[in-house]
């Protein structure tokens, strides 16, 4: 696979057959499970296999994220920091897939994953802590106390709700498209008790990868959720759309230029790339400004990327062999959108300042799953129900309505910083009560992504994730740099401070 293009191929190794359970609907509960199965394969429940028992009783690695508690890394330290930190991102992917190639040894032995699994792990994120504190140190910073206490990790259950560890922290996002109205979701989960496990055969998630039956709720089940702050007197009303397509180009890689620069398979996911053309993990802000772009206006060469989306059909994409791809245990048929919306509007509270160039802004937590849902940001929802968004769930959309994806990313900066050590207080949430920034920070454009899927109705499909994320949708998350040129990014900032509504 080329590493910022692909071609879609359809291959099977063996015959595949669909099982689609009925949509139970009953006192708001709901299941509906495509099941992919080899036909010439008993399940794991005919054969009497142990082992996917062992496999759903620890079904992933919970690690610390150390990332996340390094906020005062000096500048000097950056680039040896972000690498110590990809490292240990793909130690943690290969202990997962240790987890899940040894279920059997994991059967006969209970002490088989901590003794051969987890404190070998532990060994090793001991020593890249130890090299990230020495790093720090020589540049004349000081690091966070208690590093070391995060170098042990957890084996894992995840339940049949799919849902983040148990005391996780209240969400810092806006509360406009997340988990409110949970409650309408869980029972179908509960009823797919068995199907959920991820045995979807050659084409589908395999070895209880996820999703399951619980991570999908029906649309008509949910009730209407989203709010927004009223605008107030000073509001900037206006709005700014780029149009750069739908990656009909077909740009794809694993990089995530942001978190982790210099690193390749640095995301071990594949994402989708609009506008600039030439971002992988080795882009400097000089190849960025520098790069083509699909966006429509040619001053904006900003990179907008996500994970893609995959249906889980049974067919193969070239990357099924290929880092970010089948080898990360994303597997299934990419999907292009229908369509993309890109869109920066305004403050309910009062004027925007114009971005500075090359700002870098994360929305959503690609480690929401294991890491509680603090700072996951994504909502879900269907054509037509929009007033309805999901958190922590994938909708099933009835006939006719298209799946939807939507960021709104961070909307205040702190006037000095286009990055920070761990990619977040650079920039924060507006109060979504009142809209204002808070102290010491100042409204700029909010970026509002609007990513529009047609796929078949029912849980077919789940993005692409970190492994031991096991594709849960709350860890879906957005990433965008800033390249517009600074003449057209003041531009914007009038236009929305004017109450125009401009392209």
């Amino acid at each position: 696979m080329g590493r910022t293009s692909r071609k879609r191929r359809s291959s099977l190794a063996t015959r595949m057959t669909v099982a689609s359970a009925a949509l139970l609907l009953g006192g708001g509960g709901l299941v509906a499970v495509n099941v992919y199965a080899s036909a010439h394969e008993e399940s794991p429940a005919q054969r009497g296999d142990g082992a996917q028992q062992q496999q759903q009783q620890v079904a992933t690695i919970d690690c610390p994220d150390v990332g996340n508690g390094l906020s005062d890394v000096p500048d000097a330290a950056r680039s040896e920091v972000d690498g110590e930190l990809a490292t240990m991102d793909s130690q943690i992917t290969e202990s997962y897939q240790r987890l899940a190639a040894s279920r059997d040894a994991a059967a006969r032995d209970p002490d088989f994953v901590q003794n051969s699994i987890l404190q070998p792990l532990k060994e090793r994120r001991s020593t890249l802590i130890d090299r990230i504190d020495l790093e720090i140190s020589r540049a004349g910073g000081t690091s966070p106390e208690g590093m070391k206490d995060l170098a042990a990790c957890t084996a894992r259950s995840a339940g049949t709700d799919g849902s983040p560890p148990a005391g996780s922290a209240a969400p810092s996002a806006p509360a406009d498209g997340g988990q409110q109205d949970g409650g309408q979701q869980g029972d179908g989960g509960q009823q797919g008790d068995g199907q959920g496990d991820g045995q979807q055969g050659d084409g589908g998630q395999q070895n209880g990868n996820g999703p399951d039956a619980s991570d999908f709720v029906d649309i008509n089940s949910v009730q209407p959720n989203v709010k927004t702050p009223r605008n107030q007197r000073a509001a900037s009303r206006g709005t700014f759309t780029t149009k750069c397509g739908r990656n009909e180009n077909g740009k794809f890689n694993p990089d995530n230029v942001i978190v982790a620069p210099g690193v390749s398979n640095g995301a071990h996911h594949m994402h989708d790339y609009v506008g600039n053309q030439a971002n992988d993990a080795f882009a400097s802000d000089d190849d960025l400004a520098n790069g083509d772009t699909s966006c429509r206006n040619q001053g904006d060469k900003s990179t907008y990327y996500w994970p893609v989306l995959r249906l889980q059909n049974g067919k193969d994409e070239n990357d099924a062999q290929a880092d970010g791809g089948g080898k990360d245990q994303n597997v299934g048929e990419i999907q292009t959108p229908a369509s993309v919306t890109l869109k920066f509007v305004g403050s309910p509270a009062g004027k925007v300042v114009a971005m500075p160039r090359f700002l870098r802004i994360i929305t959503g937590d690609a480690k929401a799953f294991t890491n509680g849902d603090a700072n996951a940001n994504a909502s879900w929802s269907c054509t037509g129900f929009e007033d309805r968004q999901l958190k922590d769930k994938y909708p099933i959309c009835p006939e006719g309505s298209k799946v939807v994806r939507s960021f709104k990313f961070q909307s205040c900066w702190d006037g000095r910083n286009t990055d920070s050590a761990n990619h977040r207080t650079h920039v924060a949430f507006a109060d979504p009560a009142s809209g204002a920034c808070p102290q010491g920070f100042q409204a700029i454009p909010q970026l509002q992504q609007r990513i529009v899927y047609d796929v078949p109705p029912g849980p077919g499909f789940a993005v692409d994730s970190f492994p031991e994320q096991l594709h849960k949708p709350v860890t879906d998350h957005g990433d965008f740099i800033n390249v517009f040129d600074d003449g057209l990014m003041k531009r914007v900032a009038s236009c929305i401070n004017r109450g125009q509504r401009c392209t």
